[in-house]
């Protein structure tokens, strides 16, 4: 197979495993989610607001909490970019999520990194970052770090 062949292939199969990430998170489908993740120490995920979490482990427990309390989910993206080097490849994108719980409805947009690693064949899940995006009208501090 060509290297032209392998990178458009290994792009659909990136998308497609991007694409079954976003499924399970609308379907609050525990077990899809299991899925897609290496289940392995070097996962990590950052829920918007959370710590960082670190292990397959405790990433599962962060999953099984949020289906567990959350009623529906709606999951849109823009802003998709996609890019595979070797064995990692990653997508960039911008959701909006709403999501109901009990009697509540909420819509935050949300920065997010999906960080996909090829395994025996197979494309696993090692990274889910999520950042909220700032409120329109919002400006940074203007203090400068140095």
């Amino acid at each position: 197979m060509s290297p032209e062949v392998q990178t458009v292939t290994a792009e659909a199969e990136v998308r497609e495993i991007n694409q079954k990430f976003y499924q399970a998170l609308e379907s609050l489908d525990l077990e899809a989610m299991e899925k897609l993740w290496l289940h392995h120490e070097m996962v990590r995920c950052v829920h918007p607001g959370w710590p960082m979490l670190a292990g397959w482990e405790s990433v599962r427990e962060s999953w099984e909490e949020i289906f567990r309390n959350t009623d529906s989910m709606l999951v849109s993206t823009r802003d998709f970019s996609l890019h595979i080097e070797g064995s990692v490849g990653w997508v960039t994108c911008t959701e909006r999520v709403t999501s109901k719980r009990s009697d509540r409805s909420e819509t935050a947009l949300v920065q997010a990194t999906n960080l996909f690693l090829r395994r025996e064949g197979e494309w696993r899940m090692v990274l889910h970052h999520a950042s909220p995006l700032a409120l329109p009208g919002y400006t940074p501090p203007s203090e400068t770090v140095h």
